[in-house]
């Protein structure tokens, strides 16, 4: 699908994508692709939310550049499975980050990525690279797609996405 925010990105598509950016930043849209995660949620992500041995991100927060960090989009916490793909990416960057403590996509441990400067450089990257680019959003889109595809159910996938019901997952893609 594409077009506006529908655009959802077909799984050899992922790879290439993430395949064109950056370390640090590969890791964060491969969060946004295979986690599903909001852009406030992953802003607002910390180190001991990612738990790889359990195999699950804790989503406990989101972030809003006013105010800082908020509640969920649902005000409610939510377990995010981590796919053995997204698992790689994490593991990798956590290994590789200067801080034990604080966000996981932070430009420092304690003040989140900010998004013009991180989309306009996947922009670049995947100009460059002749793919077409992808926002942090329609990577949610393309997680849920994949989710759908691997024959996720309905219930489970509205929990992983955060609704606060599962009629909002059913209308928004119960198409797929």
């Amino acid at each position: 699908v594409r077009g506006g925010r529908d655009r959802i990105a077909a799984p050899g598509e992922c790879g290439r994508l993430l395949a064109a950016l950056d370390g640090g930043d590969r890791s964060l849209w491969a969060t946004a692709m295979y986690g599903g995660l909001r852009r406030g949620e992953l802003m607002a992500l910390r180190i001991e939310d990612v738990d790889l041995g359990a195999g699950v991100i804790h989503v406990r927060a989101g972030w809003d550049p006013s105010v800082g960090e908020i509640a969920t989009k649902s005000g409610k916490d939510r377990r995010v499975p981590i796919s053995a793909i997204l698992r790689d990416y994490l593991d990798e960057h956590l290994l590789g980050l200067e801080w034990q403590e604080g966000l996981v996509f932070g430009a420092t441990a304690t003040s989140p990525f900010t998004l013009s400067p991180t989309a306009g450089r996947a922009r670049r990257a995947w100009k460059a690279a002749g793919l077409s680019s992808i926002t942090l959003h329609e990577c949610r889109h393309t997680f849920a797609s994949l989710m759908i595809a691997a024959g996720v159910n309905a219930k489970a996938l509205s929990t992983y996405m955060g609704h606060a019901t599962i009629s909002i997952t059913l209308d928004r893609y119960g198409h797929l």
